[in-house]
């Protein structure tokens, strides 16, 4: 019998498995909707919780291959960041799959906080919440001496101690395919500036978002190094983000992405090659103009393959790529899955995995968080079909 790990390993190696791997990414609001759809008993999380066995459950019952470690489980700041009155979240994020876990503060008025400062306020919409940046705290930075007096995290702040444990108690027999989530530069660092500041600042003074850049960049590479040490090869890819497109192009020219974030983002790459693993690299939108490049900077899997945006049709990215590129994704959250039929889950599915999977390469997936409101029958269409 083939095993999860097994199968994707044999996709990513562009071969053809036994089926399509699959993985699974959704707000807190489906999860909560899978739970009461298939009578799992819930289970009270507390902060020595790293993994959610309801969502577990989940994933065993939709037949789902990955599994995801990521370093914000493990952040435990010291208390010298902490603010008066606040309370410690672990559990609420409106913004993250599996795994759920993740520190923040809670502040007055239920503003939200997190290990880097980013502030957040969590909003409601006619099917469930979403997250919003509410301040920007290296906003007024004027010079590179304050951005200095920011706190920032250290890799000391993370305790992966458990990393061995956490790993035995998410796949016994290990046969789960799992990779470890590092982080983003260009995100965390334009929210942390403002994205409007921070896009100025790249073209009229770029030391200020480089040494932010590099400040992020450099915890990730120290949090790599240790956190695959501990895993002892277990683990089984690497996983870093960075949205960088619209539905049309780029954010920001190719040259000033291959001047100011490449650099970053190569050094991490760099470091996660060291234990001759995968890196998987997320960014939306239309990210045609860069993929050589990533591939370059030795990026071998591309999340999430959006489906409707300028350059990325399926057939032309695994034609011009797909024998050494693998991807991951593909399946529509905008249109298909909120507001088509079963049947038309059911045929994108089956066409993403005839132009993305052949020969291997393929990992199926929705093209983001399954959002809120999203029909429950569309989902089980989605995760029924790949096992016909």
């Amino acid at each position: 019998m083939t095993t999860s790990r097994q199968r994707v390993n044999k996709a990513l190696s562009h071969l053809q498995p036994d089926r399509t791997p699959v993985d699974f990414l959704a707000t807190p609001e489906i999860w909560e909707q899978l739970i009461k759809h298939f009578s799992i008993e819930e289970i009270n999380r507390n902060e020595a919780s790293f993994f959610d066995p309801s969502w577990e459950k989940i994933l065993d019952i939709l037949e789902v291959d990955c599994r995801v470690v990521s370093y914000d489980q493990f952040c435990v700041p010291p208390d010298k960041i902490r603010s008066a009155g606040s309370s410690i979240d672990w559990w609420g994020s409106y913004g993250r799959s599996t795994p759920g876990r993740m520190w923040r503060q809670v502040h007055n008025e239920g503003i939200l906080s997190d290990i880097w400062g980013r502030k957040f306020r969590t909003v409601a919409n006619p099917t469930g919440h979403f997250e919003e940046l509410v301040e920007f705290p290296l906003a007024k930075a004027q010079t590179i001496s304050d951005l200095r007096t920011h706190p920032w995290p250290e890799p000391d702040w993370f305790d992966f101690s458990p990393i061995p444990d956490v790993l035995k108690s998410l796949d016994v027999e290990c046969e789960r395919h799992i990779r470890f989530r590092i982080g983003s530069v260009f995100e965390i660092a334009w929210q942390l500036r403002g994205m409007e500041q921070f896009m100025v600042d790249l073209a009229t003074q770029p030391e200020i978002p480089l040494y932010i850049m590099d400040r992020l960049a450099d915890v990730y590479i120290e949090n790599t190094k240790r956190v695959l040490e501990l895993g002892n090869g277990r683990f089984d890819m690497v996983y870093l983000y960075d949205d960088l497109a619209s539905q049309n192009n780029l954010l920001l020219s190719v040259n000033m992405w291959r001047n100011t974030i490449r650099p970053r983002q190569s050094r991490i790459i760099e470091a996660a090659r060291q234990w001759n693993i995968p890196v998987m690299y997320h960014t939306d939108g239309a990210a045609y103009k860069i993929i050589p490049e990533l591939m370059d900077m030795g990026v071998d899997v591309l999340n999430p393959v959006q489906p409707g945006v300028k350059g990325m049709e399926f057939d032309r990215l695994k034609s011009e790529f797909g024998d050494k590129l693998s991807f991951h994704g593909g399946i529509d959250i905008v249109k298909t899955l909120p507001t088509g039929s079963e049947e038309d889950v059911r045929n994108e599915v089956r066409e993403s995995i005839r132009a993305l999977g052949k020969d291997g390469g393929y990992i199926m997936a929705s093209s983001h968080h399954i959002q809120a409101g999203t029909p429950l029958a569309n989902i089980l269409a989605m995760y029924e079909t790949h096992l016909r």
